[in-house]
């Protein structure tokens, strides 16, 4: 469900509410509702930082494939932490799948902190290619960006 929908559906309960009609039915509407908007993995900004992070770890790490990503596709929301006293940072997860310039096609695994941008500002996004995370940055098989 898309940001305006969500928002169309919040007005819409709210006049509900307030014009005394079916309160009990506009909830159990109110909760089937996604939590979260998963087009986010597929912005352009989120890409564009991914593509540049990964060009920039293959050419300095030693033993890595001098490739690029050419493509991103089945990009999905895998899950969304909301901020909380327990979780202090939101965080977005995703997965999909990259092409390569070689021509080959790899998992990839990506989350996506909000409010953690350079000093506090914007989003941070981290990264795990399945076969590129050499230094098991993000432990065995990308299972922390998982």
């Amino acid at each position: 469900m898309s940001r305006l929908a969500s928002l169309a559906l919040s007005a819409a309960l709210s006049l509900c509410s307030v014009a005394g009609l079916s309160g009990a039915a506009a909830a159990a509407d109110y909760r089937a509702a996604p939590a979260y908007d998963d087009s986010v993995c597929s912005e352009g900004w989120v890409l564009n930082r991914i593509s540049r992070n990964f060009r920039h770890q293959v050419k300095n790490v030693s033993g890595l494939p001098q490739v690029e990503i050419v493509d991103f596709y089945g990009l999905h929301l895998t899950r969304y932490h909301p901020q909380r006293d327990l979780w202090p940072v939101a965080r977005t997860y995703c997965e999909g799948t990259v092409r390569l310039s070689d021509g080959h096609e790899r998992p990839i695994w990506f989350f996506i902190e909000e409010g953690m941008g350079f000093a506090g500002v914007g989003h941070n996004v981290e990264a795990c290619v399945s076969g590129f995370d050499r230094w098991n940055v993000y432990n065995g098989r990308c299972r922390v960006a998982r």
